[in-house]
Order: structure tokens, then C-alpha cells, then sequence
């Protein structure tokens, strides 16, 4: 002890011992990357130079959305098979995320254009089928609002068709178009995409981008997942933030619409001869409320009622009982012309026969199509009674 504190008061001792430490110093330095005195440059210029060290950090590269799959490509099982394969695989979100609704904003000619490819989608996709159409509506709307697709519905649509494989939707390259829907099934496919592009909401497939028919299994089912399944059809949407409400950031795509030919003996607005003569009204369509109505009232008949406004468009009537139905299985709804005028509208939507329909009173609504008119007597009756 004695001599560590005659050591410690010797200077010579001390000299030697900071001698040492230097040249261990010297030596580690040298050992080290040659970069280093450079990035030590740069750490110390950031707490200087603000605007230096911002340049010195590259940026986060862009990831782009993920590649598309081919909707042509399946694995070679056969149908029984191929429902057991998909049958086990599980539904991953029971409640899936809600997208926001769809405005569009576009012209009242790209109004109309983007109806109608949208209602030619739900039917060739889903038949003659409501509730399968809204389903495969709102996937065709999931994908305008996203960045991996073209931003507008008729687009979304028809992506691919140019090609005999690869067409998203394959009514539109494999000469289903020949075959015309009736002026019913196309009527009320059209009242479906009305419906949505002003705001209605399919919460059943919620953020899908992708579906297919529960007798195939295509190649690209084990990369996405699985969020639902109505029917036959079994829907999903992109792993990880491409599958989000937050990956949809167009709103409500473009608002542009170009005519597509191939409709051309569907709809007048995609008939390059027919659209100059067409005269668009401004005002295509009341707002669909969001929202349920605060306290329907069940009526004599077991339907719901709604109050009917005289200078609204007719075809309004439609879009609001379809609202205030919401996703019911079985719903009426009877609209009345003042609180205690007689019934001059009716929805009605029957899951047990697959039917739905809307009807209007004649007498005080122009309609094209005979089989829209309300009837009377007996018949309403049994028109508005739930079984």
C-alpha cells in the first residue's frame, strides 16, 4: 500500500502511464476502417448543421403494391376437391374492416358510364343474384381506390380484357358479353351500383380486392387472406398494410370514365353512335343516407315505412329503401306520399326465393316497364305481408 501511494505522487510515473495510454490509442485507431474519421465527420456535422445531415440520410424507397395474380391460373383439382381445400382454409378477420363510402365525382356522363359497368359486373360475375352483386360491387370499388389498380371503375373492369388470359373479370374476355341480361336483372343490377356509388356499403366483404368461386382454388389463394365467404364465392384481400383502409388513399378514383365499346348493346353511354344524341340531366340521383333512419315505423302490413318526397326523381325511392333495408335478408318497405296519403311505393326483398323488386304507382310515376307498377287491392296486400 505503501508503495502505490509512493507511486502515485512520483510525476515520472504518471508520464509513463499517459505515454502508454496514447500509444494504445494509436494503435486501435489505425486498425479500424478507413471510413470511419469520415462518418465521425458527418455524426458530428449533424448537431452543427441541420440541413447537412438531412442530405447525408438517403430517403425510404417507395414500396410498390404487390403484383397482381392471374385470376386464370388454378391448380388442376376437381371441384369436390377443390371445396374441401378451401373449406379449410380459415376466415381470418370474421368482422372485416369497413372501407369508407364511395363518392363519385366525376361528370353526370362518367356518372353514368361508371353505373353501368358496374351493374354489367355484378351480373355477369354474381347472376341474377342481389346479394352476391353488391358483393362483387364492392370489391370492384375496393380496387379503384387502390394503387395497385387503374382509378376508375370502368377500367377496374375491363382491366386485361385485351388479352385472352389475364383480364381480371372474365366476362369481359371470354365472349360472356354476348349473352344480354333482361331488362329486370339489368335494372336492378344498375339500382345496386346506383346505390353504391353514392354511398352504400357491402360490410359483409368489407376491404376485399380478390374473390373466387369455392369449386377452384386458384394459385394465388395461399397469398392473401381470407376474409369471407357468401354463397359460393370466397373473398380476400392483401397480407399486411396493402390490405388496409389505409393502403385505399384514392377516395373516390379519378371521376374519369372512357366509353367502353364492348357495352355498347348494354348501355347507350358506351355507344360511341348513341352518346352525342343522349341528353345527360343534371341531377342523376338524391344522396343515399348512410345511416339507418332514426325510427322506422312497421306499418299494418309488417313494412317499414318511408315518407316520399313529390319532386325527388322516382328512382330515388329505390336507392333509399335499399339504404334503409340495409344488408336485412327480408325487408319492405312501403313509401307514402305525405303522412297520410296512400301507398305509392313499395321494396321488396325476399332471400327464401331469391327475389327483390320495387314498384311504383303508376298512375303518378311514368314507368318504361309495366311490371314496375304497383298492383292494388288483395294483391298489395299480400305484396307487403312477411310471411
Amino acid at each position: 500500500m505503501t508503495r502505490l501511494v509512493r507511486l502515485a505522487s512520483d510525476p515520472l510515473a504518471w508520464r509513463i502511464v499517459i505515454a502508454a495510454a496514447l500509444a494504445l490509442a494509436v494503435l486501435i485507431f489505425a486498425r479500424l476502417p478507413s471510413d470511419i474519421p469520415h462518418r465521425t465527420a458527418r455524426f458530428v456535422a449533424a448537431f452543427t448543421s441541420p440541413a447537412e445531415a438531412e442530405a447525408e440520410i438517403p430517403p425510404l424507397p417507395l414500396v410498390p403494391p404487390p403484383p397482381l395474380p392471374d385470376p386464370a391460373q388454378s391448380m388442376p383439382i376437381a371441384a369436390d376437391a377443390a371445396r374441401l381445400s378451401n373449406a379449410q382454409v380459415p376466415i381470418a378477420d370474421p368482422q372485416p374492416a369497413l372501407p369508407a363510402p364511395f363518392r363519385f365525382v366525376g361528370a353526370p356522363d362518367a356518372h353514368l358510364r361508371a353505373r353501368d359497368c358496374l351493374a354489367v359486373a355484378a351480373w355477369y360475375e354474381a347472376g341474377d343474384d342481389p346479394s352476391g352483386e353488391r358483393a362483387v360491387v364492392q370489391v370492384v370499388l375496393n380496387r379503384v381506390r387502390h394503387p395497385a389498380f387503374p382509378n376508375s371503375v370502368c377500367a377496374v373492369v375491363f382491366q386485361g380484357s385485351q388479352r385472352q388470359t389475364g383480364c381480371q373479370f372474365t366476362f369481359t374476355c371470354d365472349g360472356s358479353l354476348a349473352r344480354i341480361p333482361s331488362p329486370p336483372a339489368l335494372t336492378r343490377a344498375r339500382a345496386i351500383a346506383e346505390a353504391a356509388l353514392s354511398g352504400a356499403v357491402d360490410a359483409r366483404v368489407g376491404l376485399a380486392t380478390h374473390y373466387h368461386a369455392d369449386y377452384v382454388v386458384p394459385r394465388w389463394r395461399d397469398g392473401l387472406v381470407k376474409i369471407a365467404q357468401q354463397g359460393a364465392h370466397l373473398f380476400y384481400r392483401w397480407p399486411g398494410y396493402w390490405g388496409s383502409a389505409a393502403a385505399m388513399s384514392r377516395g373516390s378514383g379519378s371521376g374519369m370514365e372512357d366509353p367502353q365499346p364492348a357495352l355498347a348493346a348494354l348501355s347507350e353511354m358506351h355507344d360511341p353512335a348513341a352518346v352525342p344524341a343522349i341528353a345527360v340531366p343534371q341531377i342523376l340521383f338524391e344522396p343515399v343516407p348512410i345511416a339507418m333512419p332514426p325510427a322506422p315505423q312497421p306499418s299494418s302490413h309488417s313494412a317499414l315505412e318511408m315518407q316520399l318526397d313529390p319532386a325527388a326523381p322516382p328512382g330515388s325511392y329505390a336507392l333509399k329503401a335499399l339504404a334503409l333495408c340495409g344488408s336485412l335478408a327480408e325487408c319492405r318497405v312501403a313509401g307514402r306520399l305525405g303522412e297520410a296519403g296512400n301507398i305509392a311505393f313499395v321494396y321488396v326483398r325476399m332471400a327464401r326465393t331469391r327475389s327483390e323488386g320495387a314498384y311504383w304507382d303508376c298512375a303518378r310515376f311514368l314507368r318504361s316497364d309495366r311490371a314496375q307498377c304497383l298492383p292494388g287491392g288483395q294483391a298489395l296486400d299480400r305484396l307487403l305481408t312477411v310471411s
